[in-house]
């Protein structure tokens, strides 16, 4: 019985699509070492290739696929020049697909679409999968990278900010400026993401003995308008004397609904965001914020597409002040 690509697989440890890649040598998708695992497997068993298979299995498209929600935020955009401006340097061109408010049927349609043209690798950027369509993407063979949202899977790889820190980072920084009384809005509290940032600012009112009330916690889903009526929720008379916006566009629309409503900001309230895109500066007074890394972010996730070696991680968020945000 002729040796298989399957024999040659299961011999050096790798998928079935490693080995092809390596016969038709596609050599930015595995590392040095693979290469010589999968080789020496050839030489042991004696595996001749299959000329006509090969052929078909270099027909790829060389094209990488961006899959993402239909965003209430703007940090994609530098996601996906990070993303763009490394597959350039290796001649791969990008495609965006976009599957709603991560809808189940737009998720399966999206995967269907780029595992049938056979694209080279797959970024999933702020979404994560159901199980049936994880499920889907894991027998395509494909490699990906969750983007932005730390998958807890196991053989699941990721570049994200850590959310927890950053739901402490923020609140820590708030806290070390007097305030006692801090309000967290805009956010999905029944998503991996928002449970972190909660908990993480829960654990900052903790360390310092402060109290914590879940009429704090206004949900959204990180939108303007979601900033605009969580403070028609908090109100005029609210005992907050900070607020913690789950995004840039949020935040802003906490701002102008507390001028509205005749706050000044920061002398009454201090207000500050999650995200540090250019949007904190288009608003008065520019934003206090938690950056995340979003261009980093992009590139880097690449180099984890394209090297099965490298591991999940998580990029650097830093506090910058601006003027939205006083001490008291």
């Amino acid at each position: 019985m002729s040796v298989t690509i399957k024999d040659v697989a299961k011999a050096a440890g790798v998928s079935t699509a490693t080995v092809s890649r390596v016969l038709s040598g596609k050599d930015f998708f595995y590392s040095e070492k693979t290469e010589k695992k999968v080789k020496k497997a050839i030489r042991d068993l004696g595996y001749r290739k299959n000329t006509a298979a090969v052929e078909l299995v270099t027909m790829k498209s060389k094209v990488i696929a961006v899959i993402l929600p239909d965003t209430k935020t703007t940090f994609s955009n530098s996601i996906i020049e990070g993303i763009q401006n490394e597959a350039f340097k290796i001649d791969l061109s990008v495609i965006i697909l976009y599957i709603g408010n991560n809808d189940r049927e737009k998720q399966k349609r999206a995967l269907t679409t780029v595992i049938e043209r056979s694209v080279n690798g797959i970024l999933l950027l702020s979404s994560q999968l159901e199980k049936e369509n994880q499920e889907l993407l894991n027998s395509s063979n494909i490699p990906y990278v969750y983007v932005s949202i730390a998958v807890q899977s196991e053989n699941v790889r990721f570049i994200a900010s850590d959310d927890f820190q950053i739901g402490y980072q923020a609140a820590n920084f708030l806290i070390n400026k007097g305030h006692k009384k801090i309000g967290l809005a805009a956010l999905e509290p029944n998503t991996f993401i928002g449970r972190q940032r909660i908990n993480g600012y829960l654990r900052a009112l903790n360390e310092h003995s402060l109290p914590s009330n879940e009429n704090w916690i206004f949900s959204g889903n990180y939108s303007y308008d979601d900033g605009v009526q969580a403070m028609k929720y908090y109100g005029s008379d609210t005992e907050l004397t900070a607020i913690i916006g789950a995004s840039d566009l949020a935040a802003i629309g906490i701002i102008n609904q507390a001028k509205k409503i005749g706050f000044k900001v920061p002398q009454q309230l201090s207000v500050m965001s999650i995200d540090g895109t250019d949007a904190v500066n288009i608003v008065d007074p520019n934003l206090t914020s938690v950056t995340q890394s979003f261009y980093t972010m992009g590139v880097e996730s690449m180099k984890m597409l394209l090297n099965p070696e490298l591991k999940s991680k998580y990029t650097e968020t830093k506090i910058e002040e601006r003027q939205s945000t006083r001490d008291i």
